[in-house]
C-alpha cells in the first residue's frame, strides 16, 4: 500500500520531467517505468534513502534516461552490489562542478527530511498543507520544520565555505554572516560587513546564497536534481496543479482523516524500505533527527568559538487595513538619517511635540528620486514617511516642493480649480492635489510604528538644471519635518515606469516573435541552443507563430510562475524589432478567450544595423486575469531578414504577504549599447543602498550568443544571469525566462540575476563586440530590519 501511495504522489511529477528529456510520449513512459522498476527491484537490497523520495526519483529518472540512450539499462542486476558512501548526483555536462558548489554540498549534507523540506517549499513552491502529508505532520509542523530546515542549510553552506579556501580576511566575515543574515547584528557591526563585501566577491555570493533560501535551492540544488529541463519541469508542473489542490496533493486533503493517519504511517513505513537501498540515486542514511541549530556564527577553522551573537526578536509587525496590504511596514524607512536638530537633508526626524512622561509621534521621512528624473523624460518621486515615536500622529500634511522645470504630471487646471492627482504605486489613504511649485498630500493619523509612502509622477523638461532635487516637509499636530532627495535631475539614466513598497514579488517573462526560416539541420541545431550559428546575423529570420491560429502571422508563449497567493499590483508589456513601429501588438492572459488589441503607450526609435527598430510599452494591468499561467503576443511588427529581431515581455509587479517587506521599482530606456555609444548606466536612485539582496530582471534586445563580451554589472560587481549560458562574460545570449516552445530566443533576452545593491547602485550595461538595445528593469530590493 505505502508503495502505491508514492507512486500515486510522484508519478505525475517524473513523467513531467520525463517529457522534457526524451523525444515522444512512449519512451517517456518507458522511461518512468523503468526507473520506478528500479526503485522497487532497490527495496528488497535493503538501505538507502528514507524520506527525501522526489529528489530520488528525479535524479534516478535522468540517469534512467542517460543509461538508455547510452544502450545500457538504468536497472541494477541481481547479483550487483552498489557502490557504498554518499550519494553522488548525476550532473550533466553542462553544469559541471554545480555538484561541488557550497549551496549543493550544504544541501547534500542534510537530513533528509530536512531535504524534503527544502525541495518541496524552496524548489517545487508547494504550501506546508501539500507537504504535510508526505511527512505525516501539520501545515503548522510543516511550517516550523521548514524554518529549523533553512537556519541548518545556512549552517551547513557556511561550513563549506569555511571548508574551502577563503581568501584573507574572510574567515571573520564568513563567521558573521549568520547573524547578519538574520538582522542579529547592530549597525556598527555590519559596517565592516559591508565594507568587506564590497571587494570581495566570495563572500558576497555567500551573502546571496544565506539571504535568500527559496532562491538557492532554485538556482543551484534545482538544476543539480532536475538538470538544465527544470525550468520547463517546474513551469509544467505548477500549470498541471501535481503540487497543487488539483493535483494528488489535493485528492489527499479530501480522503477521509482517518484513512490520512494510516496512509500516513503505512508510508511512512514504507518509505524507510521502500528506497532503503536507492545507491543510484540520493543521500546518505540519516541520522536521529537534530535539533534546531543555533543561531551563533560559525567559527573559523581551528580557532576557538567566537562569543555568541544574540539574533534581535523582531517586534509583531503592525498590520494595516485590509484595503492597503502593501504596507505592513517591519522596520524604520531604511537609509533615514535621524536628527533631532539642524538643517533638512536627505532624511530628517521630528522631535516630539512635547518632553516628558507622555507619550508622543516621533516622525522619521526621507524623499527620493526613483531610477533617475531624466531630461524630457517623466519620472517618479517617492515619499516615505514612519512614525518612530510611542502614540499615534496627528492628521499628516505632505507638502513636495518641485525645482524649476519639473511638475507633477496630470496636474490638469479647470478653470481655477486645481485638479486631484492620483499617486502611482502604494497609495496608502494619500489624496493629492496639485499647487503651485508641487503637490500638497494629506492623510489620516499613522499610528505608532507604522510607515507610509507616496509615489508622485513627474514631468522634467529639457531646461531643468542638472542636480535640481525635490524636497518635502510633513506636517501633523504642531510638528514639522522636512527632507531634501539626495539626487536630483539627471543628463541621462532610466526613468521609473512604477514603483512600489510593501511585501511584494517581481518578474519578467517573454519570448521571440522570429526563428531562423530554414529546414537546415544548423536551423533546427540552433533553434535548440545547440550548434555553431545561433545569432540572428547568421540567418534569415522569419516570423514564429505558434498558437495555430489562422488569424495571426506571428506569435509565442510565455509562462508566469508566481506563488499562488499573489495578486497582480502592476503589469508592463514591452515589446521590440528591428522594423518601423506602428504601436500594436495582440496580448492573451490565462483564461482569455482570445486575443486583445493593445496599443502602446509610448514608442521609442532607435537607429540599429540593419535600420530602424523600436521598443514599445502599454500598461497591461487591466488585462491581468488568473496571474500566474501562460501568456501569449502576436503579430507585432516585424520585418523578416538577415540580423532581424522581434521579441515581447511582460514585467510583472504582484502582492504576496509571504513575500519579505521590499521596495520594488521598473525603469526603461530604449537605450542603444555599442562601441560608438557605450555602455547603459542606469542609476537606481531612491532604493536603499545597503548589502541587502536585490533581484533584477532585466529586457535586453538583441543579444547574439555567438558574439561574447556582453556584461551586466551592479555598483561595479559583474552578474551572472540565472539561464541561457549563466555565462557573466556573455550575459545576452537568447534566453528567456518562462518561454515556451523554444530553446533559443533570437535577439530576445528577459534574464534574472541577484545581486546586492552596494553602496554605488548603478547598474551598467555594457557590450565589446556587439550591440544591444537595452528595454527595461524591475528591481526588487528587501529592506532591512
Amino acid at each position: 500500500m505505502a508503495y502505491g501511495v508514492l507512486c500515486e504522489r510522484h508519478a505525475p511529477a517524473a513523467r513531467i520531467l520525463a517529457h522534457r528529456l526524451v523525444d515522444g510520449p512512449a519512451e517517456a513512459e518507458e522511461a518512468v517505468a523503468e526507473t520506478f522498476a528500479g526503485i522497487l527491484h532497490l527495496l528488497r537490497r535493503g538501505g538507502g534513502p528514507r524520506e527525501a523520495f522526489r529528489p530520488c526519483l528525479l535524479t534516478a529518472l535522468r540517469r534512467t534516461v542517460h543509461d538508455r540512450s547510452q544502450g545500457r539499462s538504468g536497472r541494477v542486476a541481481a547479483g550487483e552490489t552498489e557502490a557504498p558512501g554518499p550519494w553522488s548526483p548525476f550532473v550533466d555536462p553542462a553544469l559541471s562542478g554545480l555538484e561541488r558548489s557550497p549551496a549543493a554540498r550544504a544541501f547534500l549534507s542534510l537530513p533528509e527530511r530536512w531535504q524534503l523540506v527544502l525541495w518541496h517549499a524552496g524548489v517545487e513552491r508547494a504550501g506546508p498543507a501539500e507537504i504535510a502529508p508526505l511527512l505525516g505532520m501539520t501545515a503548522g509542523g510543516v511550517t516550523a520544520l521548514t524554518r529549523v530546515a533553512r537556519e541548518g542549510w545556512r549552517q551547513a553552506c557556511l561550513r563549506a565555505h569555511l571548508a574551502g579556501t577563503p581568501g584573507q580576511g574572510c574567515c571573520p566575515v564568513l563567521g558573521m554572516l549568520g547573524a547578519y543574515v538574520r538582522g542579529g547584528l547592530a549597525r556598527r557591526e555590519s559596517r565592516p560587513l559591508d565594507e568587506h563585501m564590497d571587494g570581495c566577491a566570495g563572500c558576497h555570493d555567500a551573502f546571496l546564497e544565506l539571504a535568500d533560501v527559496n532562491q538557492s535551492m532554485r538556482v543551484i540544488v534545482g538544476p543539480l536534481i532536475a538538470g538544465p529541463a527544470l525550468p520547463g519541469y517546474l513551469a509544467e508542473l505548477d500549470g498541471a496543479g501535481v503540487t497543487g489542490a488539483a493535483g494528488p496533493f489535493g485528492r489527499w486533503r479530501r480522503t477521509p482523516a482517518s484513512r490520512r493517519r494510516a496512509v500516513a504511517a503505512g508510508a511512512a513505513v514504507g518509505a524507510v524500505s521502500l528506497v532503503a537501498a536507492l545507491a543510484t540515486v540520493l543521500m546518505p542514511v540519516s541520522a536521529p533527527e537534530p535539533q534546531a541549530p543555533p543561531a551563533t556564527p560559525v567559527p573559523e577553522p581551528g580557532a576557538a568559538a567566537p562569543a555568541p551573537v544574540p539574533a534581535s526578536t523582531p517586534a509583531p509587525v503592525p498590520q494595516g487595513p485590509p484595503s492597503q496590504p502593501l504596507l505592513p511596514a517591519p522596520s524604520p524607512a531604511p537609509g533615514t538619517a535621524e536628527r533631532p536638530r539642524g538643517p533638512a537633508g536627505p532624511g530628517a526626524v521630528a522631535p516630539p511635540a512635547a518632553r516628558g512622561p507622555a507619550p508622543a509621534p516621533r516622525l522619521t521621512v526621507r524623499i527620493d528620486a526613483l531610477g533617475a528624473l531624466v531630461r524630457s523624460e517623466a519620472g517618479i518621486v517617492a515619499v516615505r514617511l514612519r512614525n518612530v515615536g510611542a502614540d499615534e500622529s496627528g492628521e499628516l500634511v505632505a507638502e513636495v516642493g518641485l525645482p524649476d522645470g519639473m511638475t507633477v504630471l496630470a496636474a490638469a487646471r479647470r478653470g481655477r480649480a486645481v485638479a486631484a492627482i492620483r499617486p502611482v504605486g502604494t497609495v496608502d489613504g494619500w489624496a493629492c492635489r496639485a499647487g503651485a511649485g508641487g503637490a500638497r498630500c494629506s492623510r489620516r493619523p499613522l499610528a505608532a510604528g507604522r510607515a507610509t509612502a507616496i509615489f508622485l509622477r513627474v514631468v522634467v523638461s529639457p531646461a531643468a538644471a542638472e542636480g535640481s532635487a525635490p524636497s518635502v516637509r510633513i506636517s501633523t499636530a504642531g510638528m514639522g519635518v522636512t527632507a531634501r532627495a539626495r539626487t536630483g535631475v539627471r543628463a541621462a539614466g532610466a526613468p521609473a515606469r512604477f514603483a512600489t513598497d510593501g511585501r511584494v514579488v517581481t518578474s519578467a517573462i517573454g519570448n521571440t516573435l522570429m526563428v531562423c526560416a530554414s529546414v537546415a539541420p544548423a536551423c533546427r541545431a540552433a533553434r535548440s541552443r545547440g550548434g555553431d550559428r545561433r545569432d540572428n546575423d547568421l540567418w534569415e529570420m522569419g516570423p514564429l507563430d505558434q498558437d495555430r491560429d489562422p488569424s495571426t502571422r506571428s506569435s509565442s508563449a510565455a509562462r508566469l510562475a508566481l506563488p499562488r497567493t499573489s495578486r497582480v499590483v502592476w503589469a508592463g508589456l514591452y515589446w521590440s524589432a528591428g522594423a518601423p513601429a506602428d504601436g500594436r501588438i495582440k496580448f492573451r492572459a490565462p483564461g482569455d478567450g482570445g486575443y486583445t488589441r493593445v496599443r502602446a503607450e509610448r514608442v521609442t526609435e532607435r537607429e540599429l544595423p540593419v535600420g530602424v527598430g523600436y521598443q514599445a510599452f502599454a500598461d497591461v494591468t487591466r488585462l491581468m486575469g488568473r496571474l500566474r499561467g501562460t501568456y501569449w503576443a502576436a503579430d507585432a511588427s516585424l520585418r523578416p531578414g538577415v540580423s532581424r529581431h522581434a521579441g515581447w515581455s511582460l514585467v510583472v509587479i504582484a502582492a504576496d504577504s509571504r513575500q519579505p517587506y521590499s521596495q520594488a521599482v521598473v525603469v526603461d530606456a530604449a537605450t542603444v549599447v555599442d562601441r560608438e555609444h557605450g555602455p547603459a548606466r542606469i542609476p537606481l536612485d531612491g532604493l536603499t543602498p545597503t548589502a541587502a539582496p536585490v533581484r533584477v530582471d532585466l529586457v535586453t534586445w538583441e543579444g547574439d550568443a555567438g558574439v561574447t563580451g556582453d556584461r551586466v554589472t551592479l555598483g561595479g560587481r559583474p552578474l551572472r544571469p540565472e539561464a541561457g549560458d549563466r555565462d557573466a562574460g556573455n550575459a545576452f545570449d537568447g534566453s528567456a525566462t518562462g518561454a515556451e516552445g523554444t530553446g533559443m530566443t533570437f535577439g530576445t533576452d528577459v534574464d534574472g540575476f541577484r545581486a546586492t545593491l552596494g553602496r554605488d547602485p548603478v547598474l551598467k550595461v555594457s557590450t565589446g563586440r556587439d550591440v544591444l538595445l537595452f528595454g527595461a528593469a524591475v528591481v526588487r530590493v528587501r529592506a532591512r530590519s
